[in-house]
């Protein structure tokens, strides 16, 4: 008994001395929200008030100043994932992460964003104020680097900590160029399909027109005739796999004083991005002279995308025109190092690439480029087959000065100002929204847009000489999509087809009328918004679209053939209104048919790999509708039986039989127990939360939403077979700025506003995201000062 005692306190000792150190590490890995900290380069002291959700509000001497506190806090609560985003375009995932990745990093390499860094770095004029604020951010984030304590992550990881450089700053920004590019998804797939199946097959899939009814509007530029005609698997998986953010959609409107109640604009916006821990944005409020706002900074990149002031607020949503395209290349029969141009055969080039990889020996590879842009065969799992495919894309392509716009947006006092800084933004296409405090509203495509003849499909592969010489026509910004205080009194944008000033269409990959067609329905009639009735439609979880499509397939079916069960459950489907709250069910019934809908419409055709492709891309979600209205689509027919000819009627009612038999085996047979909140959850992952004993630490959630696919609320996910739909994609921020009450601007993060696991700020506002709720943004100085949980005083070291 002596030695059991003995042994037993021997453990509760080790317990106790483990419990010491862990509490010790935990302790002193927290950021630093309160205290004195010297701080290099600085030339006069800098306060920074944390409010009660951990953001920084930092007032600075000069703007040097404010700008490395920036960095600095920045750094303390996101250095995990700016090392993260700053990884991805140089193809450094391997390095952390180990050989799966190593695709990853050969794509991203072959893209040339970490080359065409390289360039704009060559060329920078170090004396513009735009890249001295630039360098002082990193300063700050280099300083807490050398100082701080690392992150939880690095050691986990095994990564050793690197200087941060201006160039990691315009490969995030590449990054998220990219992951607003939907060709790379989408092109490939496209001509697969012609090429096996026939350009009828394109053809029913409306891929060279535009098939929806609601429009973006233009005003305030030269008036034209409106123009109403018309993957990247491995890699998107991989980075959804780490949890990194993908830029999806996005929804913005913008209230002039006559629609309002107070009679000043609010301005409302939530751009949709993959949900990840942390979340995608980083808040923080800087005020120096000459110089304040209230902004949303992605990890590494020092000035806001999304930002408001007492004078003017600015948000986006994504353009989704096409910026890429891609070439068949042909070679010299008698020398394969030649490639066919225009003026005759020319070599290709031969780039050398090394990737460092996690517990293995370096790879290095090589590929070829055109004129056209890399060859992607043998680097992108979506080019397969003897023919070089070579990709062209604006954004390595032209001059990159997307830094000067963001510095310019950020830096406006007055909307002429803030329209000057636009056209140096070439690539991602955004859409920008403006409202400010004297009344003006406007939405503006930007983009370096360019003619497109009507005879060119952009979506498909082109042979050569029929595609777009490398060599574009490009138009001046004047002639972007636009408006400008329009009469109608209220911009918007919901990722949908914009309307033609220039005599032409902007191809790209605009998502589906429904929420574009809700917000016009809301908007529209009422003149009388004011704060509270915005944040309650910016909640709307109701699809009118999805309504149509339920009572377009209700006529094919034979109720004959259905039990008074199933028949109760369609009853309700066709008095469902479209809506998504957590206890429906109608909803729970509409999407497990319109998935095996499409599964039977068309895996038949494209084997199961090409439909999970198609299912991963804008263009299955135009579709859906359309294809519900259509009688005599070339899809309906089952390829798998050559004997019979499949009708439309046949599908719907094969697809329903199936979803009501695997909802009874999945939720039960009792349709009181098919609740949406069963199905549709979110929760917020971060690469390390897939090792199951670090899951809870890393990980938060998962949280039953309301909302779905393509409504206001949209909280998205992919669909597949087991009916379970785990929302992926989301509002990345809420934001409401009110012109007649500015201190009072709601916001809220999908969790938290510090991307360390065991700071209090982690998980904070998880609970109010999933249930609708915001909170402040405060930018009144005493009531910051009054109302702050803690302050940090940055002094100039000695």
């Amino acid at each position: 008994m002596r030695i059991l005692r003995t042994i037993g306190w021997t453990l509760l000792s080790i317990i106790g001395v483990l419990a010491v150190v862990v509490g010790i590490f935990i302790y002193t890995s927290t950021p630093d929200y309160d205290g004195e900290k010297p701080l290099s380069g600085l030339s006069d002291e800098v306060e920074v008030y944390f409010d009660t959700y951990g953001i920084p509000h930092i007032y600075g001497k000069n703007k040097l100043d404010a700008f490395t506190a920036l960095g600095y806090v920045h750094a303390q609560d996101r250095l995990w994932q700016m090392e993260l985003l700053r990884r991805i375009g140089r193809g450094g995932i391997s390095e952390i992460f180990g050989r799966e990745f190593i695709e990853t990093d050969q794509f991203f390499l072959a893209l040339g964003i970490d080359d065409a860094s390289v360039r704009t770095i060559a060329e920078l004029d170090r004396q513009k104020e735009s890249v001295q604020l630039s360098q002082a951010y990193l300063d700050g984030i280099n300083q807490f680097m050398e100082e701080g304590p690392t992150p939880v992550e690095f050691y986990l990881t095994g990564i050793e900590k690197e200087k941060f450089t201006l160039k990691d700053v315009y490969n995030t920004m590449g990054y998220m160029a990219f992951s607003f590019a939907m060709a790379h998804k989408t092109d490939p797939l496209l001509t697969r399909i012609r090429d096996s199946l026939g350009p009828e097959y394109l053809k029913d899939l409306k891929v060279e027109s535009d098939t929806t009814s609601v429009w973006i509007q233009n005003y305030g530029t030269k008036s034209m005739d409106s123009l109403k005609t018309t993957t990247t698997t491995t890699v998107m998986a991989s980075l959804k796999k780490l949890s990194i953010p993908l830029f999806e959609g996005s929804n913005s409107w913008v209230l002039a004083p006559e629609k309002t109640k107070s009679g000043k604009v609010i301005f409302a916006n939530d751009p949709h991005i993959g949900f990840s821990q942390p979340s995608v944005w980083y808040e923080a409020h800087v005020s120096a002279p000459s110089y304040e706002k209230y902004g949303y900074h992605l990890a590494g990149v020092p000035f806001p995308l999304l930002a408001h002031d007492r004078n003017l607020a600015y948000g986006m949503t994504m353009f989704e025109n096409d910026d890429v395209d891609f070439y068949y290349e042909e070679i010299d029969p008698s020398d394969s190092t030649k490639y066919k141009t225009d003026t005759g055969w020319r070599d290709f080039e031969i780039v050398s690439k090394t990737i460092k990889v996690k517990d293995s020996s370096d790879i290095h590879f090589s590929f070829k480029k055109t004129n056209n842009g890399p060859v992607l065969n043998g680097i992108a799992d979506q080019i397969a087959g003897a023919r070089p495919v070579s990709m062209w894309w604006a954004y390595t392509q032209l001059d990159n000065k997307v830094m000067d716009a963001l510095y310019g947006m950020s830096h406006a006092q007055n909307i002429q100002e803030f329209q000057q800084a636009l056209p140096n933004i070439h690539a991602p296409g955004l859409n920008i929204m403006y409202g400010d405090a004297v009344g003006n509203v406007a939405w503006w495509a930007s983009a370096q847009l360019y003619h497109i003849p009507d005879s060119i499909n952009t979506k498909i592969v082109y042979d050569f000489q029929k595609g777009l010489s490398p060599t574009r026509d490009y138009l001046d910004f004047s002639e972007n999509p636009q408006a400008v205080n329009p009469p109608w009194h209220y911009v918007y944008s919901a990722n949908n087809q914009p309307d033609s000033i220039a005599g032409m269409l902007y191809p790209g990959y605009y998502l589906p009328e429904n929420r574009a067609k809700r917000i016009v329905s809301l908007l529209g009639p009422k003149n009388d918004w004011d704060a509270e009735s915005v944040r309650r439609m910016m909640l709307d979880v109701t699809s009118p679209v999805n309504t149509t499509i339920a009572s377009n397939l209700l006529k094919e079916v034979d109720r004959g053939a259905l039990t008074g069960s199933s028949l109760e459950a369609l009853a309700e489907l066709q008095a469902w209104k479209g809506d998504y709250p957590l206890h429906g069910t109608a909803a729970t019934l509409f999407h497990r048919w319109m998935y095996f809908l499409l599964a039977h419409t068309f895996q038949d055709e494209l084997g199961s790999d090409a439909f999970a492709e198609l299912l991963d891309t804008h263009l299955i979600k135009r579709v859906i509708a359309p294809l519900s209205e259509d009688d005599t689509s070339l899809w309906w027919d089952d390829t798998n039986t050559p004997e019979v000819i499949e009708t439309k009627r046949e599908i719907v009612n094969a697809s329903l039989r199936e979803a009501l038999q695997e909802l009874e085996k999945d939720l039960g047979k009792d349709r009181d127990d098919w609740t949406w909140d069963r199905v549709h959850t979110l929760e917020h992952a971060h690469p390390i939360g897939q090792v199951e004993a670090l899951k809870s630490l890393f990980n938060v959630g998962p949280f039953p939403v309301p909302g779905t696919r393509e409504v206001i609320n949209n909280m998205a996910f992919p669909y597949t077979g087991n009916g379970v739909y785990h929302v992926s994609s989301g509002p990345s921020t809420r934001r409401i700025i009110d012109f007649s009450d500015i201190e009072n601007s709601r916001s809220i993060l999908p969790t938290g506003q510090s991307g360390n696991p065991f700071s209090r700020h982690y998980r904070d506002q998880a609970e109010m995201f999933a249930e609708g709720k915001f909170r402040e943004m405060m930018i009144d100085e005493e009531e910051i000062r009054e109302t702050s949980g803690s302050a940090l005083r940055f002094i100039p070291e000695k």
